[in-house]
């Protein structure tokens, strides 16, 4: 068994911008597009996401160079910055050197990804990717000669993706398919546990569930497309009342995005039903006072129901509380992201298609 530690850093990008008194600036220039990285045309996913708090560290090269990644389910490309990209955003985040590495070779392939508010495009290359203690030769990864502006405001160096090889730009293998292929896990499928504080530590265990992090039952649901780790979502419900999703719907489930996600209607009604006053960037702002009387929300996902209290979805910082319900704009498919995750231990098994979810202990 083979366990990561993500190491909750605590400071977000929204978190480091406030302090800096640039918050407002710097949203208005980089507006949060939640859906762009489902919906785009280049080759790799990327994500704006102010509000992640969770990395790991991996290794690539030999001898190791260390990067942290944010492990995502909701992309399926390795990529870290390397030492021939300029922009800003390199200067503060670890590059890849591939002179100082004696396993490295370059693919002779481009590489592009678009996302909410820019690009990066680099050069695919394989080298040894250290991951927990699992090293998986000639992986395939991204060095990045140019990187959108907001990455200068993340903590993390690049992205781990965890989803379908079909996802993946330039055709390149998922680290996971890897580690499958190369049999460095006794069991294909890898699972989550998600801190809610940055005191305990978060993990992603390759290769086995681990028992300790939930307690009750898994419940198994199968997946209705195996891209992301997507499945059928029957609805929301506040009270009783079918709230979002009436009539069922389509989600995924992913720990690269920090709310739970939906179209615009359905997220503007879950809010106005907790009490959230919508400000004019979508920020669903509650008082903080009246967190707990605010209702549970209850997913239903294919006939079974995973309920979220309100400390849940809702979060404190500088200016006041907020809900974890973001607006994904029209696009239909929804996300349960890391709200959603820290209640839920979440097992992705390759083997039968399915997503494993427990109360966590």
């Amino acid at each position: 068994m083979v366990r990561v530690s993500v190491v909750n850093k605590g400071k977000t990008a929204r978190e480091t911008l406030m302090e800096k008194g640039i918050w407002e600036e710097t949203r208005l220039k980089f507006p949060y597009k939640p859906m762009a990285k489902f919906y785009q045309n280049g080759d790799e996913a990327m994500t704006n996401d102010a509000d992640l708090s969770y990395y790991g560290v991996i290794s690539i090269g030999t001898p190791p160079q260390s990067f942290n990644v944010i492990f995502d389910t909701g992309s399926s490309n390795l990529w870290v910055p390397s030492v021939y990209c300029s922009s800003q955003a390199c200067q503060n985040h670890a590059k890849f050197n591939p002179a100082q590495s004696s396993t490295f070779t370059w693919a002779n392939k481009p590489v592009s990804i678009q996302y909410g508010t820019g690009s990066m495009t680099g050069r695919l290359a394989y080298d040894t990717v250290s991951v927990g203690g699992i090293s998986v030769t000639q992986q395939i990864f991204g060095a990045s000669q140019t990187e959108a502006p907001f990455m200068a405001n993340m903590v993390a160096d690049g992205i781990l993706g965890l989803a379908f090889p079909n996802l993946a730009a330039s055709g390149a293998t998922p680290v996971f398919d890897n580690m499958m292929s190369q049999g460095l896990v006794s069991q294909n499928l890898f699972s989550v546990y998600l801190s809610g504080n940055s005191a305990q530590g978060s993990v992603v265990s390759f290769g086995d569930i681990e028992s300790n992090y939930y307690t009750g039952q898994i419940t198994w649901i199968p997946l209705s497309s195996e891209t992301y780790w997507q499945i059928n979502m029957d609805s929301v419900t506040i009270n009783g009342n079918t709230v979002a999703c009436n009539g069922g719907c389509q989600a995924i489930i992913d720990t690269g995005t920090s709310q739970i996600v939906g179209p615009t209607t359905d997220i503007n009604n879950m809010n106005s039903w907790v009490g959230a006053t919508t400000d004019q960037y979508g920020d669903a702002t509650v008082n903080c006072n009246n967190i707990p009387n605010m209702p549970e929300v209850t997913f239903t996902l294919n006939g079974n129901a995973f309920t979220i209290p309100a400390s849940a979805y809702t979060s404190q910082n500088s200016n006041g509380c907020m809900t974890g319900f973001g607006n994904g704009g029209t696009q239909q498919l929804w996300i349960l992201g890391d709200v959603f995750i820290r209640q839920y231990y979440a097992i992705f098994d390759r083997q039968n298609n399915n997503v494993g979810l427990a109360q966590i202990a």
